[in-house]
């Protein structure tokens, strides 16, 4: 249980973050713009970040860490975050607003019968994407490294392993 202590605190505030802009977002009625969502990648960046380096800071020496383990860290954050506002969007999109999903889809529900599974499937994918994208972004900074020139400088670094 110790071991999901931390992706499920963060998923927690990453998808509370997400689920306060949209909410800001609504409140100004541009929750209807897919290129406010943009901003969704830099609320997930910034969560994943927090995570990585408050692991990296309590749990290592050296301040880096196994890339499997930092991947599952990530990713089952970013999945955390991810079912939050999914759950959240569908929510919103049944009971708090039942036209939003007219206005979001607009066109394309009329014309090409979009049905709003597809669109919460969409929502889940790509905040599943964007978590991955980030870890792997993230792991590049803090994995072990294995560059022969790094080890010989650092030969202590080399005994530490995660």
């Amino acid at each position: 249980m110790k071991k999901l202590a931390l992706p499920t605190r963060f998923g927690w505030l990453i998808g509370m973050g997400l689920i306060t802009y949209f909410i800001i977002l609504s409140t100004f009625n541009l929750h209807t713009k897919p290129i406010f969502s943009l901003l969704n990648g830099a609320i997930v960046g910034y969560g994943l970040s927090r995570m990585f380096k408050r692991y990296a800071i309590s749990k290592t020496k050296n301040h880096k860490i196994k890339y499997y383990k930092g991947f599952s860290l990530g990713f089952l954050t970013g999945l955390n975050a991810t079912i939050i506002f999914t759950l959240f969007f569908v929510l919103f999109s049944t009971e708090i607003q039942p036209t939003f999903l007219d206005e979001l889809v607009g066109n394309w529900r009329s014309h090409y019968h979009t049905p709003s599974g597809l669109v919460y499937f969409v929502v889940f994918i790509m905040g599943v994407s964007t978590s991955m994208v980030f870890t792997l972004f993230y792991m590049q900074y803090y994995k072990v490294s294995w560059n022969l020139k790094h080890l010989i400088s650092n030969p202590e670094e080399k005994l530490v392993t995660n």
